[in-house]
């Protein structure tokens, strides 16, 4: 009775997951928003309690954070795109005149003097490298220009994650009395304990998360300031090195995110700037337009991040061996891409609460 009685919920269990992976496609979206609320609910809690309890008001505590929250956002994000978006128009006017074809021809000379003669003949024609160059450059910007202005699904995402935060953030208590209701008393402690416990693992990787995206993006902005002392005539630098520190929430992916505007800014800022094009690494390595300078000072950052700031604030808030780590990332990776990956390790703990607390209830079972 017992083996027929597990085979059957070996079979249920198979089935559900089965129809789980059919649906998933057509409710990722919404999985996305949930997760995204939960994750916004945990960080706004603290600042909502701390709140209600010197305002006596729950909805009105909800509303300042969370408004507040928006103002900040919406603000940083307008000035960049503004900021950006005008640079890329600039820049896209610049590659139609003719400074830019001579910066190009001055740059493709110093590259011929650093080949050997053998090796000429592999490289195109100036002029070759100036007309395909002006198209694909001009083509990649009014690509940005493009990304930039088609945000309706960014919107309503982030629009229906903040109805759900905010219906969360004032019915929070209510619904954690519901679901402990539904616990039988029986396993009532058990539950209470296990619900203590997951709320404990996310609010911790959350704010170890944060204290390390905070910590890159003052390094990034601290590598940028440096390399404007140098000569780089970088813009924007604190919004590349918010946005590279809060990237780096994406493991694997956000690193390179704040990469990719600043190399863009310095290429658009130091057109037709002769020492910029000519300038090199350690005074070695070619590096125009201080491109490899930027790659190595985000590549610093990261190292400092992945073995110093990280292992100590967040490595402890999971307690996960490495391995069960990147496997996590591996399939949050391949079931949603970068937000997968973004939500892998806080899941993985999850699972591992989880997991801890049943086995502490068997191993118990003959007290309850």
């Amino acid at each position: 009775m017992d083996a027929t009685l597990k085979i059957y919920r070996l079979m249920v269990g198979l089935v559900m997951a089965g129809v789980i992976w059919i649906l998933f496609p057509f409710i990722s979206l919404v999985l996305i928003m949930l997760v995204l609320s939960f994750i916004f609910t945990s960080i706004f809690l603290p600042a909502v309690d701390t709140l209600e309890r010197r305002i006596h008001n729950r909805g009105l505590s909800v509303l300042l954070i969370v408004g507040s929250a928006i103002v900040a956002f919406t603000w940083f994000l307008g000035s960049f795109m503004s900021n950006f978006g005008q640079q890329i128009k600039e820049f896209s006017t610049k590659l139609q005149e003719q400074e830019f074809s001579n910066s190009l021809i001055a740059l493709s000379d110093k590259i011929q003097v650093m080949i050997p003669d053998s090796m000429l003949n592999l490289i195109p024609e100036s002029s070759e490298i100036i007309t395909g160059l002006q198209g694909k450059l001009s083509n990649v910007f009014q690509n940005i220009l493009g990304l930039l202005s088609t945000t309706g699904n960014i919107i309503f995402i982030i629009v229906m994650t903040l109805i759900f935060t905010i219906i969360v953030l004032v019915e929070y208590y209510s619904f954690k009395r519901s679901m402990v209701r539904f616990i039988p008393n029986r396993y009532f402690e058990i539950g209470l304990r296990l619900i203590y416990n997951v709320e404990q693992q996310v609010s911790k990787f959350l704010m170890g998360q944060l204290f390390a995206a905070v910590t890159v993006a003052l390094l990034s902005i601290l590598g940028l300031f440096i390399l404007n002392q140098v000569g780089a005539n970088l813009t924007l630098i604190v919004f590349i090195g918010i946005i590279a520190g809060f990237a780096n929430l994406i493991p694997m992916v956000g690193p390179f995110v704040g990469m990719i505007p600043a190399i863009l800014i310095a290429i658009m800022n130091n057109l037709g700037n002769s020492a910029a094009m000519g300038h090199y690494l350690l005074g070695a390595v070619p590096s125009p337009f201080f491109i490899l300078d930027i790659i190595l000072m985000f590549i610093i950052v990261q190292q400092i991040d992945n073995n110093f700031v990280t292992p100590i604030v967040v490595g402890e808030s999971t307690g996960l061996h490495p391995m069960i780590v990147m496997i996590a990332l591996l399939i949050g990776g391949i079931l949603m891409g970068p937000l997968g990956m973004l939500f892998a390790v806080p899941a993985a703990g999850i699972i591992k609460v989880v997991i801890q607390e049943i086995s502490f209830a068997s191993q118990n079972s003959h007290l309850i």
